[in-house]
């Protein structure tokens, strides 16, 4: 799960851009078939601490090659660490709809994130939104609708997860554009990495001894499961995430350094290619005709909110 900020600017090398942007999304796709194929015997916490310890130094690093790092310490990085929060709360809820849903449903709902950053651009940094803009918002909330199926013996409230999701991601992202004239890309990514560290702990201390497993949910079962001292090919695969996350870090803050952002955001969504590919290749699923609806209206609904975005950036 990834997208960029968008605070960081850009420059013109748009075909470098969009083979940066693709490289990131398709690394962060495979950090969520790995957690899907990891979610049915370990515990959520134990596989984001083994993820973020990793991650750690070479956030580190990154923060060092872009600028220092006092940059960490710069004014106001207690509102780095609210970011970091909110991140994290993105990330825990998807990856706990991740347990339940297949990939491209999951992946689907969560692209609702650039519809809730059309409105709290809105609400928060008084922009300007215009009526295309507004009708393609009402129609991917639509489509998440279809996807949700509220009502239905098929609804799973793992859906409405996924959303949220969306929904708490989309206000750090809003913050990213506050945050981003004053700090990096990569401090505010050590920062998140830290708060998701600690809430992981948290979780851990909670949950580690196994006392409230027990639920036949996939999700709340990915929440509660006790610790489970991994196997040498499954620590690999924790710790792999890790690497993954700094990686993917990296190449989708290059891609947003050296390419406009209105021409390379619409490839974000190529995590929806992977979603379906990984659903159907490792776990034999594909959405139905009511599913592939509500993926054509989400999706595209959030296209063309980009596009029109675009349009008002070269105005």
């Amino acid at each position: 799960m990834a997208f960029a900020s968008p605070s960081l600017k850009p420059g013109h090398a748009s075909g470098a851009g969009i083979g940066y942007l693709v490289a990131g999304i398709t690394v962060f796709s495979i950090q969520d078939l790995i957690l899907k194929l990891l979610s049915g015997a370990y515990p959520l916490y134990e596989i984001m601490i083994m993820r973020s310890v990793t991650a750690m130094p070479l956030l580190l690093g990154l923060v060092y090659m872009n600028g220092g790092l006092h940059k960490l310490v710069a004014q106001g990085w207690p509102q780095m660490l609210w970011r970091g929060f909110l991140a994290s709360c993105a990330y825990f809820a998807y990856y706990l709809a991740l347990a339940s849903l297949p990939l491209a449903t999951t992946a689907a709902l969560f692209f609702t994130a650039p519809l809730f950053i059309t409105l709290f651009s809105v609400v928060l940094l008084r922009e300007a939104v215009g009526p295309r803009r507004w009708a393609a918002v009402a129609i991917g909330f639509l489509g998440a609708l279809v996807m949700l199926r509220p009502g239905a013996e098929t609804f799973d409230w793992a859906a409405v997860m996924a959303i949220g999701a969306g929904l708490t991601y989309a206000i750090s992202m809003v913050q990213a554009r506050q945050l981003g004239a004053r700090h990096s890309a990569a401090a505010l990514a050590f920062w998140g990495n830290l708060v998701f560290l600690a809430c992981a702990l948290v979780l851990a201390a909670v949950f580690h001894d196994g006392r409230y497993n027990g639920s036949a949910h996939a999700s709340l079962g990915f929440l509660t499961r006790g610790w489970l001292s991994p196997t040498l090919h499954d620590l690999a695969l924790m710790t792999a995430t890790g690497v993954i996350a700094a990686a993917g870090l990296t190449l989708l803050t290059q891609a947003y350094r050296v390419a406009e952002s209105n021409v390379i955001a619409p490839f974000e969504y190529t995590a929806m290619l992977w979603s379906v590919l990984f659903g159907w290749v490792f776990f034999h699923s594909l959405p139905d005709a009511q599913g592939w609806l509500g993926i054509v209206m989400i999706v595209g609904a959030g296209l063309y909110v980009l596009y029109r975005e675009g349009l008002r950036r070269s105005r």
